[in-house]
């Protein structure tokens, strides 16, 4: 029996475990990479374990996220974390330099290598073959020290592509078409690879918004071949010599295939506000739009950008419709300026952004209230863009143009001929923006500089025999990092600041969190399917830390956020019977009996709800690693003990 492509690369890099579905793994890791939302917390952890200098091929850190500097937060964090590359090896991406997942993808990624990163978009670079994960911060600190990178072995998904894309329909609508089809948990224990003859007909920017939004179907990563059109983006971002082929095995073996027909798809658009709540645009036609903002790691691409320009070109945005526009790269934004096609979008009235997250990540942009806002990002969970009732769709970069111009929910088809976009030959090549670090025989000479916004990471005990707290918050399915650690202008500058990023913990959800954990002093949180969705920030459990979280115990867990919670040193459980959700209330008193020594011997796990006297079982799904983290009080503490 052959290989997938997906166990290829495991299997080249595996260092312990074996490649059972279900089992734990741990993987050598290449590359990683940072941004400075979560990499200010992920460098003062890997200064914490005591590591002089970076371990792995190449670490780089991205400065995208926190670019709208309003005080004094943001700048000192890149300052901080500037000086934190130059001593300890990473390379060093200033802000302006554009998105991490676009540069990386233009500039430093490898097929065939894996990469780690900060930010759960990070599979963006399975579009040229890269074995590539999203994780929380301290699992990044991890790796750039050299220790593997674990992660449960995923099923293999493969997804059949056949046809070919017709005019004004683009890869959105293809990734909108499979989440429509497996929704925002179908990913979850699954790696997403892609393979048949369709495959050869997109280009490797339209392969990178595919994977890119693989990250909404909870998948642990997506994965496209490393083939010609691999090789010839490569070759036009002189990088020719780091191409490699790579395929499945003809006699792979999958775990599931979807086949999806290129050719019958039309344009799509996820609806308010799950990515997954996807329609065809042809039924919202009609809809008025208030803003359209296009970009972001999704569709920021030169080749996006080019047809956003081309459907412009000689026309102006409607009266009622703010458009701006973020291309994803200083690349881009030089080549856009020098074709003119830059001169096209401002000419008809888009407002231009820096090359940046931006309002992805509620960073500006936000929409008037009630807004309809149409956006070609990966994202729309409620009030992630910084208005409370805004109506968000995601939609592709043709439909927004389009709509843009209409004022109206618009079917691109309906503007006549498809502009055709050729790959360039060469693409414009200036790394002037990326800072090498220091040799290792001058490291000792650079001083970190620290701002008086970053507070060091939030301590964390042992785990105690029994944990006995009450029920401080109890939640529903789908709960996103979102909604437990907010984004936003207001909230993003104090990731660097856990005591006072805590203060807005779970406030989308109830204000009197906050408070009424810092009353009680500990506390456990009860939630449904599916909780932890969305990003890769660990804050969503180093606040819940710091507010006096023991445990937190739900229906299902998405795949980042349960490794972060187990980082963190927060027992993660879920219920054996899901039912049992409906026997907790909020305030009840609850008792894991016996919880240590259980987790130790591998026991079965009870739950004792002293308001009711119900007993009810629970699952912990720890593998023998994690539960001596979780013993230890936390990777760091952990990673500290095996250091000794």
């Amino acid at each position: 029996m052959g290989y997938t492509l997906a166990q290829k690369l495991i299997r080249s890099h595996l260092l312990s475990g074996d490649m059972t579905p279900g089992s734990e793994i741990g993987l050598r890791i290449d590359q990683t990479l940072t941004q400075d939302a979560t990499g200010t917390m992920a460098y003062l952890e890997f200064e914490a374990m005591g590591v002089p200098r970076v371990k792995t091929e190449l670490s780089v850190a991205y400065i995208d996220h926190n670019t709208l500097q309003t005080g004094f937060e943001n700048a000192d964090d890149h300052r901080y974390i500037q000086s934190v590359c130059k001593k300890h090896g990473i390379y060093f991406s200033r802000p302006g330099n554009g998105i991490c997942h676009q540069v990386h993808l233009e500039r430093f990624g490898i097929p065939g290598k894996t990469l780690i990163g900060s930010d759960s978009h990070t599979p963006t670079a399975g579009g040229i073959g890269m074995l590539a994960f999203g994780a929380g911060g301290l699992d990044v600190a991890v790796a750039m020290g050299g220790g593997p990178y674990y992660i449960t072995m995923p099923k293999i998904v493969l997804v059949n592509l056949k046809g070919r894309l017709q005019p004004w329909v683009s890869a959105k609508d293809v990734i909108l078409e499979i989440l429509r089809i497996m929704t925002v948990k179908g990913g979850v224990g699954k790696i997403i690879e892609y393979g048949g003859e369709g495959v050869k007909t997109l280009s490797v920017p339209e392969r990178a918004t595919i994977t890119n939004m693989g990250a909404e179907l909870g998948a642990s990563t997506s994965i496209f071949p490393s083939d010609e059109v691999t090789r010839e983006f490569m070759r036009a971002q002189g990088r020719d010599a780091d191409w490699v082929e790579l395929k499945a095995d003809l006699d792979a073996v999958y775990d599931e295939v979807i086949e999806i027909d290129l050719s019958a798809l039309g344009p799509q658009a996820a609806c308010p506000h799950s990515p997954d709540n996807v329609k065809p645009v042809e039924e919202l036609k009609g809809i008025r739009v208030d803003q359209v903002v296009i970009g972001s790691c999704t569709n920021s691409s030169l080749m996006d950008m080019l047809k956003v320009a081309s459907i412009l070109k000689g026309k102006t945005v409607h009266p009622n419709v703010s458009l701006a526009i973020a291309p994803g790269s200083k690349q881009v934004f030089n080549m856009l300026a020098e074709n003119g096609a830059l001169a096209d979008m401002i000419a008809a009235g888009a407002r231009i952004l820096e090359s940046a997250c931006g309002p992805c990540i509620g960073m500006g942009q936000a929409p008037n209230s009630g807004g309809v806002s149409l956006r070609t990002f990966n994202r729309n969970f409620e009030g992630r863009s910084g208005t409370a009732d805004a109506q968000v769709y995601l939609v592709s970069p043709e439909t927004a143009a389009a709509s843009a111009l209409t004022g109206v929910f618009t079917d691109p088809r309906d503007l006549g001929e498809y502009p055709e976009i050729k790959m360039p030959e060469k693409f414009l090549i200036n790394d002037n923006m990326v800072e090498p670090p220091a040799p290792e025989s001058e490291m000792d000479k650079v001083e970190v500089l620290r701002g008086p916004n970053i507070k060091p990471f939030p301590t964390s005990v042992r785990m105690p025999e029994e944990i006995e707290a009450k029920v401080l918050l109890k939640v529903g399915d789908n709960i996103t990092t979102d909604h437990i650690m907010p984004a936003g202008a207001k909230i993003l500058p104090l990731r660097s600041n856990i005591p006072a990023i805590s203060e807005h913990c779970f406030v989308r959800v109830d204000t009197e969190f906050p408070a009424r954990c810092k009353q009680e002093g500990k506390g456990i949180i009860i939630g449904g399917v599916n909780y932890g969705q969305g990003s890769s920030r660990e804050h969503a459990a180093l606040a819940p830390l710091y507010l006096g979280i023991k445990a937190v115990i739900v229906k299902s867990f998405a795949r980042i956020h349960v490794a972060n919670l187990i980082n963190a040193g927060i027992l993660p459980l879920t219920f054996a019977n899901e039912s049992d959700y409906d026997k907790i209330s909020m305030g009840d008193l609850l008792c894991l009996p016996d919880v240590r020594e259980r987790l130790k011997t591998g026991q079965p796990i009870v739950l004792e709800n002293k308001t009711t006297g119900e007993t009810i079982p629970l699952n912990s799904q720890l593998s023998k690693r994690q539960v001596e983290i979780l013993l230890a009080g936390g990777l760091l503490n952990y990673t500290r003990e095996q250091n000794q």
